[in-house]
């Protein structure tokens, strides 16, 4: 059997969050991973993808207004870089990792064990159907409550707007004249729906440096951040 219950779990998670559902299907398809073939009546006919499109899209909006308030000496290009440190995967799985959100999924057994409950992609994702759960039932003001619960110890804890690792890579290689850095996929496993990407990233005159993740993007990032720590440490 898919454990845990959908229902059971969907209501649990709506008591932790502080909302009381008039529609409950939209909890349970925020919590019901691809894995799973939804046929039962009264469940939610899609798992996650198409809530986590809308939550994406109302995550950037909120956090977006938040940074105008919280930062209103900063210039377009440092929010745009904080932007993209607290809406990124890492920072939703770590957000959804630490409210268990994982535990509250509808999976496959086989997709359970073999981790997905504390994949940090899967939860990720679910959290951003989560935030669009919550505003297509209570409105834009549960889900900005929400997100700013969730993310008030975060959006403070970098003193300066973050730098991409790419971006800071791309720069250090620049003010040494030395080519753009070079990144290429020399490794990929796992199913369809949840692959992992092995990312090399190099540039002349040093070593390479890899790292893995759940999509290229973020493979690529975790790899540029291992090449920087090195460089930045030669003598």
């Amino acid at each position: 059997m898919v454990k845990p219950s959908g229902a059971s779990s969907a209501d649990t998670l709506a008591d932790s969050l502080g909302h009381r559902f008039a529609d409950p299907s939209l909890l349970r398809e925020a919590l019901t991973h691809p894995s799973v073939q939804v046929t039962e009546r009264g469940a939610a006919r899609f798992g996650y993808e198409r809530l986590e499109f809308l939550g994406d899209r109302v995550l950037g909006l909120l956090i977006a207004e938040w940074l105008i308030e919280r930062f209103p000496a900063e210039p377009e290009g440092a929010l745009a870089r904080r932007l993209t440190a607290l809406v990124r995967a890492e920072t939703l799985g770590e957000i959804g990792l630490g409210m268990d959100l994982g535990q509250h999924l509808l999976m496959s057994p086989a997709e359970a064990s073999a981790g997905g409950r504390d994949n940090v992609a899967t939860v990720a994702d679910a959290c951003e159907a989560v935030i669009a759960a919550l505003y297509l039932d209570g409105g834009i003001e549960q889900a900005r409550r929400f997100v700013r619960s969730a993310w008030a110890g975060v959006i403070d804890r970098d003193e300066r707007p973050p730098q991409d690792p790419k971006t800071a890579l791309q720069e250090w290689a620049q003010a040494r004249g030395l080519p753009l850095p070079r990144y290429e996929v020399v490794g990929r496993s796992g199913p369809d729906h949840q692959p992992e990407f092995e990312i090399r990233v190099s540039l002349p005159g040093h070593p390479a440096m890899a790292a893995r993740g759940p999509s290229k993007r973020l493979a690529e990032r975790m790899a540029a951040d291992r090449l920087l720590a090195a460089l930045t440490a030669e003598p």
